[in-house]
């Protein structure tokens, strides 16, 4: 048997008592290190699991997980996700890799940051289609992901801007060269997705364009959401990029129309309270 089991998105005590069971009768036991983290390191889960974890980059899921599903036609083996197990679509295509081998799974389901962004008071039905935020580079800065947030935002629908994670990645030139020298982990911080965003802003003006996003638009930023040091702010998009929310892994929510029951919740956060006195995107109903 394959078990998917979601981790939830604080500590190792996050793990539901049903995926806590399947984890401990396993043979082995995979911890996915690439798509999340978590708040604690690989040895306090070991330790609060009672089981040995095998770190499962992406190299290794991507390209080796057959000997992966191999091994749990043999004998029961867990895979763990941060999160929930579907918040990447890396990990259905390991159910389909064990279907097309005939090797049964099982999924234990967890809270994600899909469904815990909630806690900053936005309502779930409320939010249009996901989007990740990537890094730039000098040569590379892709604004696909902005079109993504002006469609919603036209909808009148909230975002969620899943911010990029850099974890086992190698220069270009080490890439070339075939050498296994890979770079100190980076994680996107609210203010670095926020100066982005006002970058693209900006060109679209001087390409005469009147983006639908603005300096002004309320926007809420997260970080290390179901954990103990869990940080909310809410301000102006301008005020997210000067924001300090502390460790990763952090989350940008660029809102749409609100309604009055979802800006007195957003105050709770507020950067500065005069940020919403002159909120026009307000539902009357």
């Amino acid at each position: 048997m394959l078990y998917l089991v979601g981790l939830g998105l604080g500590d190792a005590k996050d793990i539901t008592v049903k995926g806590l069971e399947a984890v401990r009768r396993c043979r082995r036991v995979y911890l996915e290190a690439y798509t999340s983290v978590l708040t604690v390191g690989k040895e306090a889960l070991e330790e609060f699991y009672g089981k040995e974890l095998i770190l499962a980059d992406r190299e290794m899921v991507e390209q080796e997980a057959d000997s992966l599903l191999k091994e749990a036609e043999v004998c029961d083996v867990a895979f763990l996700v941060v999160g929930d197990p579907f918040g990447a679509t890396t990990h259905s295509d390991l159910v389909l890799r064990a279907v097309k081998l005939g090797i049964p799974y099982k999924v234990i389901h967890n809270a994600s940051i899909m469904n815990a962004v909630g806690c900053c008071g936005l309502q779930l039905y409320n939010f249009g289609e996901t989007v990740s935020v990537v890094f730039w580079t000098d040569t590379w800065k892709p604004e696909s992901f902005f079109d993504k947030i002006e469609k919603n935002r036209q909808n009148g629908m909230h975002t969620l801007c899943l911010l990029d994670i850099k974890v086992k990645e190698q220069s270009l030139e080490n890439l070339m060269k075939g050498r296994k020298i890979y770079e100190p982990p980076r994680y996107m911080s609210v203010n670095q997705a926020a100066e982005q965003l006002l970058a693209i802003i900006q060109n679209r003006r001087l390409q005469g364009e009147k983006p639908e996003i603005t300096e002004d638009t309320i926007c809420v930023g997260l970080a290390r959401v179901g954990a103990l040091d869990e940080k909310i702010a809410s301000g102006t998009l301008q005020q997210m990029s000067t924001v300090e929310l502390g460790a990763p892994l952090h989350s940008l929510i660029v809102t749409g129309t609100m309604h009055p029951l979802e800006l007195e919740m957003l105050k709770l956060f507020s950067v500065d309270s005069s940020s919403f006195e002159n909120n026009a995107c307000q539902r009357t109903t």
